[in-house]
């Protein structure tokens, strides 16, 4: 059933025309539900991108067929005045909004016209407060000054703060054939960001998982109309419309066997009807409905209270109404899908060449058909080529958010019939490394690389003549050119760390065109060129096989990029090249992670109206439909690490509101820089540390203090300088020990000082609960600290991260009109829900890591419907394997989740991994999204025989190899009829097919 919070967010689109009065059917809760809203701030949409690229539309939409759509829904119009619609001199606009506000709130209107202030907020269009409910404004609008694709308008809501809210989607437009009347009315519903309906207006949906429910019909309009109708309803099944009843002749007086139809358009989004109401009695009472046009029938009314239409004043004799109704009042939250998680590079088929490959997408598709899963989840697969090594691996760490690895083309697809035979002398090489359990990456690289190098000696010719590729790279030029300049000039100096390069260490454009120019030169950048072009064909041919088969692909979007590859190679400046992201201490990594990828430097970013991410997007979305952000708590604050430090643990988040010296004054706390901001190593903690190797550290590693403690020397003073140190000395156990536990002195820390800030502000260490020097100060200034550590982590910040994240999120969300997932795990400040919730971002909901700090297990039936729920990701163990890790807890996950009695198998049977699926599967959130690996283990015939072989990465590890294959072929798993029919009968069972 829909939720009360949806349904009444939605009943504010009755309409109050003329002399504005309060509408009596508007619910109380719609108060308390757009207060709530008004909360909330959210920058607008990103700017145009400095090279003409538009940004793509929250929805897609299409131009009008016929001159009698009045208001129409499509993309953005330029600011650009173009030809106009001349028709009387000035038209006059009145613009009333249904919304609730709170004392000290404003409502605007702005536009890429003059009038809306040229989408510059500073200079947007007030409205005025009418009542409680509604806003208006009312403007003369000359009409030479209409450009030929009309004027886009939103609203914006500004609060008592500054903070300012858009209201959702870019389908607010003022198209030229309205201006033949003297006097147009605009009723308007606010859009909440937030509401369920807006999530089936993206692409998967409106292009693939909805796109056969689409029903047009042929409505006879009148000649004349004075009111046009609109309303969004996008889970209609096939067949279905929306229809309109009411209390006068003209809408069918109620008679559900005569409704009036609205009719839905090819391209458009919202169903609408044109009517003439010029000789009702005011006002009218109405009521959209549902309505089966196969069998003539009407089938229902939406929910909510009666809409009310009140007269419209008779200033003008030649004008029109148009009622934007929003949403319709039907349950939203009844579409539920199933997906399949997997690396590309795990996938293996008859074909591969060791690694999985772009076509072989393609089998998994037929078999996610074939089972009735709706969704492809796969990791990120941009190129990570830096090493040459099979650390390289690590799919996070991609040299360029745009290219895509080389190793995942499939060389049989490129090679001409000619040159087939370059491919036959290898094939021994190839079938060996078919055979392997794991991914041998660099075997794998290496064969494909000198094969590619072949292949585009013979083949270059043909496709640098080709329209097709010639095309692909002017569009990708801004990336495609450095992209390929940086892997030259790292093949050339056998290194990706531009900072050792013996020229062009700077990223210059004049010298990478001169690259592509000379003789010398061009072959072997045009090499990359070629590969890129080739990979993006192959991708996107096998994204265009899974719409064809009504399977969407989801992708994945990195946190972070490469220090030392081509984007911070070319756009330093967007980057915090001193500095190291990564992740604070938790369960999984007790030290924390220390990703060595550059922050991003998120001013810089913004004053460009975040271009490099507009244009992330934008690559995303010719390969995805949806994507999923990468610790999307990234945007909201992220856990900085200094070059000196090796360790996670040596962080702190950035940005954040310090502690300053004086709150230690207040807590009556004597403060001690030295004591507080540096190792504490006294004789006793050193033989608590390494016991009888003390005298061998004080002798090695200290020098003595004159208060009897110790202080490192300075050859030793960070965990950079000590893993430099030890680096030779790898592989002998006794130094690694060592090393481990120099680590752990350098961070026996309780603060760190806030740059620049010359000892007045300080962070806290993470968990200084378990540091040495904590545990040694006296009991008054243990919890004295504890109480500002509590306040500095989970109460100060709260408010100040939800402001930094509501400056990028819906910017970056307005850019692109995939469906895009959040994974909210780890340390989630208490900002982060309500954010995702405000922008309809989809969370991450993971059983066994619930978000409740009281629970030791979440339950996917509590699951929020816009959400992700799976019972593991790759950075986890799989149910089988995480099962066999901690017998108390799975004895009481057996007990409580499963409600079994007894004692708990001590494997993984079949019919657990089966029963942890359905919980999942029935779980009321969006999608329901599983490993590969624990979709086999419920079958005892196809699982794998270890399941700590399915692991794909462990994040405590930090240069994990990551390898992961399927055990079985795809063409083998297309044809296990009996398990797949079983899966597809769970699925169905748990309504997450398609109909």
């Amino acid at each position: 059933m829909e939720t009360g919070q949806q349904k009444n967010d939605k009943q504010q689109s009755a309409v109050s025309i003329n002399n504005l009065e309060e509408n009596p059917s508007a619910p109380k809760a719609v108060k308390k539900s757009a207060e709530k809203k008004a909360k909330s701030a959210g920058p607008k949409k990103a700017a145009k991108q400095a090279a003409g690229n538009k940004p793509k539309a929250a929805v897609k939409k299409s131009a009008p067929k016929k001159a009698s759509a009045i208001v129409e829904t499509k993309e953005k119009a330029p600011k650009k005045v173009a030809k106009s619609v001349k028709k009387t001199a000035a038209t006059k606009i009145i613009f009333q909004l249904k919304f609730h506000t709170k004392p000290g709130q404003l409502l605007f209107v702005t536009g890429n016209h003059p009038i809306f202030g040229n989408e510059n907020i500073a200079d947007a269009l007030p409205l005025q407060y009418l009542n409680e409910e509604t806003w208006a404004s009312t403007v003369d609008i000359d009409t030479a000054s209409v450009p030929e694709q009309g004027i886009q308008y939103n609203y914006i809501l500004k609060n008592e703060d500054g903070s300012v809210m858009y209201d959702w989607g870019n389908d607010k437009t003022l198209m030229p054939g309205l201006f033949k009347y003297e006097e147009v009315l605009i009723a308007d519903s606010w859009n909440f960001a937030g509401y369920y309906d807006n999530a089936f207006y993206t692409e998967p949906f409106q292009n693939v998982l909805l796109k056969n429910n689409y029903t047009e019909i042929k409505i006879k309009e009148p000649k004349k109309f004075t009111h046009q109708f609109r309303i969004k309803a996008p889970l209609l099944k096939k067949g279905e419309t929306i229809c309109l009843l009411g209390s006068a002749e003209e809408t069918g007086k109620w008679t559900a066997e005569t409704p009036v139809l609205l009719s839905r358009k090819a391209g458009e989004d919202f169903h609408s009807v044109s009517l003439n109401l010029a000789n009702i009695d005011f006002p009218l009472i109405y009521k959209y409905g549902v309505y089966d046009t196969i069998n003539k029938k009407f089938l229902r009314y939406e929910d909510g209270k009666n809409r009310i239409l009140f007269q419209a004043h008779a200033a003008a004799k030649n004008k029109i109404s148009i009622i934007n109704d929003g949403f319709i009042i039907l349950p939203d939250n009844t579409w539920k899908g199933a997906g399949v998680s997997i690396p590309v590079f795990s996938l293996r088929s008859k074909s591969s060449w060791g690694v999985g490959e772009f076509a072989d997408i393609k089998l998994l598709v037929d078999w996610a058909k074939k089972t009735g899963l709706q969704l492809i989840q796969v990791l990120p697969v941009n190129d990570t080529n830096a090493t040459g090594t099979w650390s390289d691996s690590y799919p996070y760490a991609a040299i360029s958010a745009f290219a895509l690895h080389p190793m995942y083309i499939n060389l049989d697809t490129l090679a001409a019939k000619k040159n087939k035979k370059l491919l036959d002398a290898a094939k021994e090489e190839r079938l060996a490394l078919n055979e392997k359990d794991t991914v041998d990456y660099e075997a794998v690289n290496n064969l494909k690389w000198k094969l590619l190098k072949e292949i585009y000696a013979l083949q270059k010719k043909e496709t640098f003549a080709s329209a097709a590729f010639k095309a692909f790279y002017k569009k990708n030029q801004h990336w495609l050119a450095p992209y390929s300049a940086f892997c030259y000039y790292r093949d050339l100096y056998n290194t990706s760390d531009f900072n050792n390069w013996p020229s062009n260490k700077i990223f210059n454009a004049d010298e990478v065109t001169k690259l592509f120019d000379s003789a010398k030169t061009a072959d072997a950048v045009l090499l990359h060129c070629f590969i890129q072009y080739h990979l993006h064909l192959q991708l996107q041919e096998a994204t265009a096989y899974a719409h064809e088969n009504g399977i969407i692909i989801k992708g994945d979007i990195p946190i972070g990029i490469y220090r030392y590859g081509a984007d911070a190679w070319q756009h330093p400046d967007l980057f915090n090249m001193h500095l190291q992201s990564g992740a604070p201490p938790d369960d999984f990594a007790v030290k924390g992670q220390n990703w060595g990828f550059p922050t991003y430097n998120w001013q810089k970013m913004e004053a460009d109206h975040f271009a490099w991410w507009r244009q992330r997007f934008e690559q995303m979305s010719y390969y995805f439909d949806a994507f999923r952000i990468d610790h999307i708590l990234g945007f909201f604050r992220i856990w900085s690490i200094p070059m000196h430090a090796v360790e996670g643990i040596m962080g702190h988040f950035e940005p954040c509101i310090p502690v300053h010296v004086h709150e230690f004054h207040q807590r009556n706390i004597w403060f001690d820089y030295v004591r507080y901001t540096k190792p504490y190593i006294t004789d006793q903690l050193l033989y608590d540390e390494v016991g009888d190797e003390a005298a061998h550290f004080k002798q090695t590693y200290l020098k003595a203090n004159d208060d009897g403690t110790y202080s490192l020397l300075d050859e030793y003073a960070t965990q950079r300088k000590v893993e430099e140190h030890f680096t030779a000395f790898e592989t002998a156990e006794p130094d690694i020990w060592v090393k481990q536990k120099l680590f752990d002195l350098i961070s026996n820390v309780i603060l760190f000082e806030a740059e620049g800030t010359n000892g007045q502000q300080f962070h806290f260490r993470f968990s200084i609960e378990a540091t040495k020097s904590f545990q040694y100060l006296d009991q008054h200034k243990q919890n004295q600290l504890k109480e500002l550590y509590i306040d500095y982590f989970f109460r100060r910040q709260d408010e100040f991260w939800r402001k930094e994240a509501l400056k990028k999120l819906p910017a970056l969300k307005r850019s692109t009109n995939m469906l895009i997932c959040g994974e909210d795990l780890g340390l989630v400040p208490g900002s982060v829900p309500e954010v995702m919730k405000q922008l309809g971002l989809l969370s991450l909901e993971i059983q066994r890591m619930p978000k409740q700090v009281d629970r030791e297990f979440s339950h996917p039936d509590d699951a929020p419907y816009l959400s992700v729920v799976t019972p593991s990701t790759h950075d986890m163990s799989t149910i089988r394997g995480w099962w066999e890790e901690d017998r108390a807890k799975t004895q009481r996950f057996y007990n409580y989740q499963l409600g079994q009695w007894g004692e708990a198998p001590y494997f993984c049977e079949p019919w657990i991994n089966r029963a942890v699926i359905m919980q999942h599967l029935y779980s009321p959130a969006m999608w329901s999204i599983f490993q590969l690996q624990d979709i086999l283990g419920m079958s005892e015939e196809l699982r794998r025989q270890n399941p700590n072989e399915e692991r794909i990465n462990v994040p405590a590890i930090p240069k994990h190899y990551w390898r992961y294959r399927m055990h079985l072929l795809l063409e083998d798993l297309l044809i296990a009829d009996v398990f797949n029919a079983e899966l597809h009968g769970n699925i169905e069972a748990c309504n997450r097919t398609v109909e």
